[in-house]
């Protein structure tokens, strides 16, 4: 019967209705152990696939076209698909961001509180300076030898390199301290603001870098900015500005060593610093006895300690010891946190520590000079972003 079937011919008049050939496609390739599939149209699988699908054809599936992000582990798509929860290991990563952001402002807050109250009974702004890098030096090099922390491994190279870096940040150091103890807290925050303009001018006229405009315009507000709150500064002293200006200068060239010389090298942020904190204590302390010496030291230190009593010893320490906890905090976010993330937490820590010292000291302040600040601190947050 199938014989006669398959014998009978298609009358002329059906032939002539049709309008459209047959097209025979290729037979698809044999599985390994089958033979040719004619079931599925498409080699792709179907992420949402049934069960009498043959197990190994789903395997071969699989192997050629890998399940897609949101797809589960055998392949099949859930039909209402939900938003997944943030893996635990992210939660943790950003409860740990958040911890050393609020770690990094309050140490700041309590160092340049300490550092303006050291500064105000003992005006020696080159000998505050040694102190915060020795104590510095002190901490991790204790820290190493009890192995609370592991000591970096470096070589002749890696100081070399380091060299530069340390000069800029002793210079930035000291620099911003000679500003502390001349003008107020908040005046001399308010006037470090200004150091992304620093960067990108040294940036465009020595190193040749070229910015977007979004860039060159945020420097307006910054500068604008940042001449409003010196020129209606109730307490101006030009060295204690000259002092923050050039803290801006060091630091910007500081981290322009920082980056060039460290590419490469595996040394955590803490030890980083670490090293850096002593190299800078031993370029800061010849210069610091030329400057000031030990007779004058010794004179103001029993002038002081009359004045104010037993509490400015703790003063000293405090101020010591939160100034290399704060920057060490601070370089340790750095391993965890992008740039931008950085510099926008740079800015927020300036406010925090603008409005806690005109809280801690009653400094005066004038509408005109809060305007002035508001706005160099916005530029800043506007230049942060158009950086990025």
């Amino acid at each position: 019967m199938l014989a006669a079937a398959a014998s009978v011919k298609p009358s002329a008049a059906a032939t002539s209705k049709l309008s459209f050939k047959l097209l025979h496609l290729p037979p698809l390739p044999a599985a390994a152990g089958h033979g040719p599939l004619s079931l599925s149209l498409s080699a792709r699988p179907l992420y949402r696939q049934e069960p009498f699908l043959a197990a190994a054809a789903a395997r071969n599936d699989r192997a050629a076209y890998p399940a897609p992000p949101a797809a589960t582990a055998d392949g099949a798509r859930p039909v209402e698909a939900a938003v997944a929860p943030a893996a635990p290991e992210e939660t943790a990563r950003r409860a740990k961001i958040g911890v050393y952001f609020a770690t990094w402002w309050a140490l700041n807050v309590i160092f340049n509180i300490y550092n303006k109250k050291v500064l105000n009974a003992f005006p020696y702004p080159w000998l505050t300076s040694t102190l915060s890098l020795a104590a510095g030096s002190a901490i991790m090099l204790a820290s190493w030898a009890t192995r609370i922390a592991q000591a970096p491994k470096t070589d002749l190279n890696f100081w070399k390199v380091l060299s530069p870096v340390a000069l800029a940040h002793t210079i930035g150091h000291v620099a911003a301290t000679v500003s502390m103890a001349k003008v107020t807290v908040s005046f001399t925050h308010i006037i470090k603001s200004g150091e992304p303009a620093f960067s990108v001018l040294v940036s465009r006229f020595l190193l040749g870098e070229h910015f977007p405009a979004p860039v060159y315009f945020s420097l307006l507000p910054i500068i604008s900015g940042c001449a409003l709150a010196a020129v209606t500064e109730l307490n101006f002293n030009m060295t204690g500005f000259m002092g923050a200006m050039i803290s801006n200068l060091a630091f910007v060239f500081r981290n322009i060593f920082s980056k060039k010389g460290m590419k490469g090298k595996s040394v955590s942020g803490m030890n980083y610093y670490a090293c850096l904190s002593m190299l800078s204590l031993v370029i800061l302390l010849p210069f610091a006895i030329a400057m000031e010496g030990p007779k004058v030291w010794a004179a103001g230190w029993q002038k002081a300690v009359a004045e104010i009593g037993p509490n400015f010893v703790w003063w000293v320490a405090a101020q010591s010891v939160f100034y290399h906890l704060y920057n060490q905090v601070s370089y340790m976010s750095l391993d965890e946190i992008s740039p931008l993330t950085f510099s926008v937490g740079n800015t927020m820590k300036r406010i925090s520590v603008i409005v806690a010292s005109i809280i801690v000291f009653k400094t005066p302040v004038q509408p005109i000079n809060a305007l002035g600040a508001a706005i160099a601190i916005l530029g800043t947050f506007i230049y942060s972003q158009a950086k990025q």
